[in-house]
């Protein structure tokens, strides 16, 4: 873009009315990027199936509004945006497949209107390559559909740094103070610590330039979008400061710890990477990782010999203060934890690539071209491969959990009942059963509450096929099934009915 044009998007909204041109040039935008959107919308359908099952950390937070099973019990890091997300869905019907259209299809028109944001700083062309660029990777349209807060704390980035970028621009625009607000609320109802490492650069920004309003919208935003996890805090947990202690010891110990490696492992399809052991994926599978922040950069340096370095500097300094926790200071991976900062770093690489293809007159690079295509294609063609592995890996594990409900049903563990041990809190949704747990992270019962829940209700402890049970399940029948060992209480009838 040059300055010329850039001033002239920048500046619609003080200039007055916009030319037909200009209005013909947004709505030809608004096409082009609402096409990648319900591409990506179609592709997760396709390719993420939508029966595939609810994974671990969804049953957690379904069962929180779901009328299928007991509510989870619901540790100290996680957040109730989710919840509050798949409510609409979840709270009247237990089936997976609608909520997975429901999320796949709300995922599309969030990533549509959070680039729609940006159109006052990067061309129509940049917004779309943008998107299409986040949208392929397989971990983007992994989560798309996934009950699961990570993709929603990268639209909240979205939106409320370009619209903080807009007030930037303009004071006087009331809807980018709105998205300000929601987007900033939106990250803190999702994931609030995430929520502050995002908004750190846009924080300094307002206070360096003395913006007020913005500064007060943008912590009202935060705030707004967190009160509920504080309160919740004091409520159940003992405090604010206990809270975050309990979500520190829960993820091995917030500190320093140089986790990059983590990351790139998990990169091959690993959902959690937790220990982080094992061999690194072939370079083909990691190249993208290396490329996509050095397209940033030079997308940054592009932008400041154009003279227009905000926008761009904001995306960059955002996404670096999203993944440095994940990156230095958390002692596993997963790829989800970064989606943040691949949506904001998408931006100024979608740039830096156009730039490099065409010349400043407009015309195209022949050379260049060639080889961007071939290098996007290759991409493309990897991010499929392991999204697929992925997929096939993470139905086979949840038809797996299925089996075994269907095996406790005819155990006689049927609801209301509660299961305890191996992979309790999925099994025990699939079931419909409540889940207690007497160590770990997850730790809310006693081995006495247990044995008295078992007097009363169906009862089951899961071990390995090769574990020991629990002191009080010893003398249980037990039954194998798979890779697990069923400890049915003896006051759960077995069914041998058709």
């Amino acid at each position: 873009m040059t300055d010329s044009t850039h001033a002239v998007v920048a500046g619609t909204r003080r200039a007055g009315p916009r030319s037909g041109s200009d209005r013909v040039r947004l709505v030809r935008g608004d096409v082009l990027v609402g096409a990648v959107a319900a591409a990506f919308t179609l592709v997760q359908l396709l390719l993420v199936r939508p029966g595939m099952g609810l994974g671990w950390d969804e049953s957690v937070y379904v069962s929180q509004v779901s009328g299928h099973a007991p509510a989870a019990y619901f540790s100290a890091p996680r957040a109730r945006g989710v919840p509050l997300l798949v409510a609409p869905v979840a709270s009247w019907s237990s089936s997976t497949v609608l909520l997975r259209v429901y999320l796949a299809l709300l995922s599309g028109v969030a990533l549509y209107l959070a680039l729609r944001v940006w159109r006052h700083a990067f061309r129509p062309g940049v917004l779309a390559l943008a998107g299409a660029l986040f949208a392929s990777l397989w971990v983007t349209l992994f989560y798309g559909p996934q009950a699961m807060p990570n993709y929603w704390v990268a639209i909240g980035a979205l939106v409320c740094a370009g619209c903080c970028l807009r007030v930037r621009a303009d004071r006087r625009d009331r809807a980018a103070l709105w998205g300000l607000a929601g987007g900033a609320a939106l990250m803190a109802l999702m994931r609030p610590m995430d929520a502050v490492w995002v908004a750190l650069p846009l924080l300094a920004l307002v206070l360096l330039e003395r913006h007020w309003k913005p500064l007060a919208v943008l912590l009202a935003g935060l705030v707004a979008g967190a009160a509920e996890w504080v309160i919740e805090a004091y409520v159940a947990y003992g405090g604010l400061f206990q809270r975050l202690s309990d979500g520190s010891a829960i993820q091995g110990g917030l500190g320093w710890h140089l986790a990059v490696a983590d990351q790139l492992r998990s990169l091959g399809g690993r959902a959690l990477c937790r220990p982080c052991t094992g061999a690194q994926p072939n370079p083909a599978v990691t190249a993208w990782w290396y490329v996509l922040p050095l397209l940033a950069l030079l997308g940054l340096a592009l932008a400041v010999r154009a003279r227009r370095t905000p926008p761009t500097l904001v995306a960059v300094t955002c996404a670096a203060t999203a993944a440095f926790p994940y990156l230095f200071m958390i002692g596993y991976a997963a790829p989800r934890f970064l989606l943040p900062a691949y949506a904001l770093l998408a931006i100024p690489a979608a740039d830096a690539l156009l730039q490099l293809v065409r010349t400043p007159n407009g015309s195209w690079r022949p050379l260049a071209l060639s080889l961007a295509a071939l290098g996007l294609a290759g991409h493309l063609a990897v991010q499929y491969d392991v999204l697929a592995q992925t997929v096939h890996r993470t139905t086979v594990d949840h038809r797996a959990w299925s089996g075994t409900a269907a095996a406790l049903h005819r155990l006689g563990v049927r609801p209301p009942c509660l299961l305890t041990g191996e992979a309790a809190i999925p099994i025990a949704f699939y079931t419909g059963c409540g889940s207690a747990a007497v160590s770990g992270p997850n730790a809310n019962s006693t081995p006495g509450a247990i044995e008295r829940a078992a007097r009363r209700l169906p009862v089951a402890a899961l071990t390995t096929a090769d574990g020991t049970p629990p002191a009080y399940a010893r003398t249980w029948p037990s039954h194998r099934f798979g890779d697990l060992r069923l400890y049915v209480a003896p006051q759960a009838r077995t069914d041998t009915g058709p």
